[in-house]
């Protein structure tokens, strides 16, 4: 299997570790020095392209498959609009004009496409209410990635992430120092993230379909907090209502707004598919960081 990466980054490295470790040949896009470094050390081969740049993605060869993780960095709506619609667009064009384009186009997306269902769950049947400008753009990157996609002859797959964590991404200090507002976490290990592409690709399975990627548990934040604080040997933290969060009246419209959306992701149709979790919950998953919190302070 020829697989390409689009924004090789935090999930998409351990996508080509995990490929490459199975036997697939496994192209890397990054532009900087640094992340073809890190996409080398996967075994993987790396490219230097730009999602939004049809000329250098010409220098990605022909693949069977096409994984587009690229990251908007972290910055606002307009941002994320020029990486996951212009450049996803930008993106499936390119290998779709091909004498040999990709059978099929992985996306990676996220639960943020919900908004707020007060606390109820959501599975992959339950319809879409995003309530940020930047969870409106990937909304309306889905709807690329499966229509357009399907358009230009190539079969599309969302993968919907929940908030990934793992190594360089457990963030501790914010849960055990706290205070933490009341609300839901729901989580998958980065591993976990890569592996369902992996298995999604080598298995051939959710074509042209949709797939909520979170591990078998969502909890609430203070029961995270409590327990987090009691595998590392702290005192438990300050714990606030949403009301309170909200009172102290020093968030912007968007926070407020993140403060106010609520939800429980399941991961029913991912275990029907038959994906097995490296870490099933969050307490397999915070291991290796609880253990390497508790050394250091010893």
């Amino acid at each position: 299997m020829r697989v390409a990466v689009l924004g090789c980054g935090y999930v998409g490295l351990e996508l080509a570790r995990t490929l490459v470790a199975d036997g697939h040949d496994v192209w890397g896009v990054r532009r900087s020095d640094d992340g073809l470094a890190a996409v080398e050390a996967t075994g993987a081969e790396a490219v230097r392209a730009d999602v939004t740049d049809a000329d250098s993605l010409g220098a990605v060869p022909d693949v069977d498959h096409v994984v587009f993780a690229a990251s908007s960095g972290g910055r606002g709506a307009d941002a994320a609009r020029t990486v996951f619609v212009d450049g996803l667009r930008t993106a499936i064009d390119q290998f779709a004009a091909r004498d040999s384009p990709p059978e099929r186009l992985v996306y990676t997306s996220s639960t943020g496409v919900y908004g707020d269902h007060g606390g109820d769950f959501v599975d992959e049947s339950t319809p879409l209410d995003p309530t940020t400008d930047k969870t409106r753009v990937l909304a309306e990157a889905e709807r690329i990635a499966r229509e357009h996609a399907t358009e230009r002859g190539i079969e599309g797959t969302v993968t919907r992430f929940a908030g990934l964590y793992g190594p360089d991404r457990y963030r501790l200090d914010r849960y055990l120092t706290g205070p933490v507002t009341a609300g839901y976490l729901n989580m998958v290990h980065r591993d976990d993230a890569a592996g369902v592409v992996a298995y999604l690709l080598e298995t051939d399975r959710a074509r042209d379909d949709t797939v909520l990627v979170v591990d078998d548990e969502p909890v609430s934040k203070h029961e995270f907090a409590d327990w987090l604080a009691d595998e590392c040997g702290v005192p438990r933290p300050e714990k606030r209502t949403k009301e309170e969060r909200l009172d102290a009246g020093d968030l912007s419209a968007a926070a407020r707004r993140r403060v106010l959306t609520s939800k429980r992701c399941s991961n029913d149709r991912l275990r029907e598919l038959g994906y097995s979790f490296a870490y099933p919950t969050y307490r397999e998953g915070y291991r290796a960081a609880i253990d390497a919190y508790r050394a250091d302070g010893d």
